[in-house]
């Protein structure tokens, strides 16, 4: 029952994260990028709050775990989107897909053995092989058919830009490993809220600082498709998203789960062609299928944790990975 549930969780993640781009694309139209996404994340993480409370399920966080808890929140939220939101305006969509889809699953299995939370499994090795030869074979002839951008543009820009996009998956990687002694000790929606609330209003406070129009977009006169598209956000990319992202976590472990990466894609891509008759290759159906055959691999045998005795909440956050796992 359990093992059905968690499948059932994982396509309903991959799904809604597949749809989301369609918001998110309604959305930076007409608002500035961090401020759309901190609204989105801060909305999120108020309403989580709020249903926390009158179902009794937001617990008094131990002081050991506090500043593991803020650094989660900052690590998952504003220093993952912040970079991800800024690369993007100097590098393709393409780029960006090749960049930090195939890092993420890398990034969560290795920041998980680091930790000691997940030991080495063949056969998930080979499906995160597989997810990211797909990627590539789907979005390689966008990726690098960058050379006219890159000469109509500042080279030294679209080096930052990558740096950016990239950096974006190793520390959504690091927040989310991190993440799994507190979901083990909490409520998945408590901590779901949370990283939401605070890391979204550190985006906003961002987005007042460097966006140009930030404070007029506060007055909240986006039009009607940014609005539908922040809301579809807020209700399904966020508090259903983000939340069933953390049982996940918790339920399978962060490699495992973030084989959604390789599935997601996939419905962005058939979206593409339903919304916006996008054409698909007979090498990107090639990619898919390699992609979903790497999802399908990373899936067998997660089974969570290595083991349970973590070391403390403080230790872990202040001490570098390398020592953690020696």
């Amino acid at each position: 029952m359990k093992l059905y549930r968690n499948v059932l969780s994982f396509l309903a993640l991959c799904l809604i994260w597949g749809s989301t781009w369609l918001g998110i694309k309604a959305g930076i139209a007409a608002v500035p990028p961090l401020m759309f996404a901190g609204t989105r994340f801060t909305a999120a993480g108020v309403i989580l709050f709020i249903a926390a409370s009158f179902s009794k399920q937001r617990p008094r966080v131990a002081k050991g775990d506090r500043v593991r808890l803020g650094v989660v929140s900052l690590l998952m939220i504003p220093l993952c989107y912040g970079p991800l939101f800024w690369g993007m305006l100097y590098i393709n969509s393409g780029t960006a897909a090749v960049l930090e889809m195939p890092l993420t699953p890398i990034a969560l299995l290795a920041f998980a053995l680091l930790l000691g939370q997940e030991r080495i499994n063949p056969r998930r090795v080979l499906g995160i092989g597989c997810g990211v030869v797909g990627l590539v074979i789907l979005f390689g002839p966008d990726a690098f058919g960058v050379s006219a951008e890159r000469a109509g543009s500042d080279p030294m820009l679209w080096l930052l830009g990558t740096i950016a996009v990239a950096s974006a998956a190793f520390t959504y990687a690091w927040g989310s490993v991190l993440a799994k002694p507190l979901l083990n000790r909490y409520p998945s929606n408590f901590i779901a809220g949370t990283t939401m609330l605070v890391g979204g209003l550190v985006l906003i406070a961002s987005s007042l600082l460097v966006e140009p129009g930030a404070g007029l977009a506060l007055a909240g006169r986006w039009g009607t498709s940014a609005w539908i598209g922040w809301l579809f956000l807020v209700l399904f990319g966020s508090l259903v998203g983000y939340t069933l992202y953390m049982r996940l976590l918790r339920e399978i472990g962060a490699s495992s789960a973030g084989s959604y990466a390789f599935v997601s894609p996939i419905i962005a891509v058939l979206l593409g062609v339903i919304v916006e008759n996008e054409a698909v290759t007979v090498v990107g159906i090639i990619g898919m299928i390699v992609m979903l055959v790497g999802a399908y691999l990373a899936m067998q045998g997660s089974s969570g944790s290595a083991r349970e005795d973590v070391p403390s909440a403080e230790k872990m956050v202040r001490t570098p990975p390398s020592a953690v796992a020696s």
